[in-house]
């Protein structure tokens, strides 16, 4: 996300130290014009779908 501009803004969840150090650390990656195309080809919005969260754990958050 880093890459995508000033406008971008990744907002990581942590549940401990080390996936916090992780994402910290991943500030540090420098991805290349080719890997930036790559991941792109892969992760096409228009290839997701469908809803986050299946119906039984929406009815336990919904009332």
């Amino acid at each position: 996300m880093l890459h995508r501009g000033d406008g971008i803004l990744p907002i990581p969840g942590s549940r401990n130290i080390r996936h916090l150090e992780e994402n910290a650390a991943a500030a540090g990656i420098v991805l290349s014009p080719d890997d930036l195309a790559a991941i792109d080809a892969r992760m096409r919005p228009e290839a997701s779908s469908g809803r986050r969260y299946p119906d039984a754990a929406l009815a336990s958050v919904e009332g």
